[in-house]
C-alpha cells in the first residue's frame, strides 16, 4: 500500500481506491514498526474516499515532516567510475575506489524535512556549478528504532563541477537550497523489493526528451541493512530516518541540467516523482 502526506491529512492507497485519516500527526503516524499492520486494519475501518483524488492533484505534500534525509555515495558500479572520472584531474579517484571497496559506506546528511521538495515542485542548480545532474536513487523509510518501514523516490541533486575539484567539497556540491526532493508516495511493504526493480530517469528541456537512462537495483553494491547499521551506530533518528541509497544513473560530462528542465524519475512499484529546475 502507499501513503500520501496532504494539506487535508494522510491519503492511503489500496489497488484503485483512496481512503483519507484525519487528525493524525505525520511523524507519529509514520514512526511505527507496525506501520503495515496499522495502514492495512484502517483500510478495512474505512470507506473509500473520491475526494482524495482531488488533494492529491492539488494538495500533495513531501511525505517528510521533521526526518531527517541522509544519502548513500558510490553504492553502485557505474557511481564509482562516474566519481573517478569527474575528479581524477583533483587526485580525488582512487578515493571513490577505495570506499567502494570498503565495509565502511559513504554517508552523508542531505536535508532536513522542510528543506525537502515534493512531486512537481522546483529543483535548483547551484550558480556557482557548471555542471549539475538530478540523482535519481531509491529511498528508504526507516524507523527510530532502525526498521525499514517502506520506500520513497529520491531525487539528489548534485552539482558535479564542485565535488569533481575537490572530494572534500562534498557537502557544497550536494547540500543547498532545493537540492532534495521526495515523493510522491511512500511504498509501504513487508515484502523486500523484487532485485529486477527498474529505476528510469529522463528528463526533458522544450519538450524534448534529452536524457534517458535505467538501472535495476540487483546493481546496488551493498544491503540495505548495512547502510542502515551504519548510519544509526551513533546517530539517533527520533522521527525517523530517509536513506537515499546511491545512484547508479550518472549522466556524463557532455550533460547539465539548464533552468526549465523537467526532472522524472520513475520507480517501479512507487511511482513518477516529477520535479522542474528553477
Amino acid at each position: 500500500m502507499k501513503i500520501y502526506r496532504t494539506e487535508k491529512g494522510i491519503v492511503l492507497e489500496k489497488g484503485q481506491d483512496l481512503y483519507l485519516v484525519k487528525d493524525q500527526d505525520w511523524d507519529e503516524f509514520i514512526n511505527d514498526d507496525k506501520l503495515f499492520r496499522k495502514i492495512t486494519d484502517l483500510v478495512q475501518d474505512l470507506a473509500p474516499d473520491e475526494q482524495a483524488h482531488d488533494w492529491l492533484a492539488n494538495a500533495l505534500l513531501p511525505p517528510i515532516a521533521n526526518q531527517e534525509v541522509w544519502a548513500s555515495g558510490v553504492t553502485y558500479y557505474r557511481s564509482k567510475l562516474g566519481r573517478q572520472e569527474e575528479s581524477k584531474d583533483s587526485g580525488g579517484g582512487t578515493f571513490y575506489e577505495m570506499v567502494y571497496q570498503a565495509e565502511r559506506p559513504e554517508l552523508f546528511m542531505k536535508a532536513t524535512g522542510p528543506r525537502v521538495m515534493g512531486h512537481m515542485q522546483q529543483v535548483r542548480i547551484r550558480k556557482d556549478s557548471n555542471w549539475n545532474v538530478p540523482e535519481p536513487e531509491l529511498t528508504l523509510l526507516i524507523s527510530s528504532s532502525g526498521k525499514i518501514l517502506g520506500y520513497t523516490i529520491g531525487n539528489d541533486m548534485s552539482s558535479r563541477s564542485i565535488e569533481g575539484e575537490n572530494p572534500l567539497y562534498l557537502p557544497q556540491a550536494k547540500v543547498y537550497d532545493g537540492s532534495t526532493a521526495l515523493g510522491p508516495c511512500i511504498l509501504v511493504s513487508e515484502e523486500k523489493l523484487p532485485l529486477d526493480t527498474a529505476i528510469k530517469l529522463e528528463i526533458i528541456r522544450d519538450s524534448n526528451l534529452v536524457f534517458s537512462d535505467f538501472i535495476t537495483i540487483d546493481q546496488i553494491k551493498r544491503k540495505f541493512i548495512q547502510l542502515v547499521e551504519f548510519l544509526y551506530r551513533e546517530y539517533t533518528f527520533p522521527a525517523g530516518a530517509f536513506l537515499m541509497t546511491g545512484t547508479g544513473i550518472v549522466p556524463d560530462h557532455t550533460f547539465t541540467l539548464q533552468s526549465g528542465d523537467k526532472i522524472k524519475i520513475h520507480i517501479d512499484g512507487i511511482g513518477t516523482l516529477i520535479n522542474s529546475v528553477a
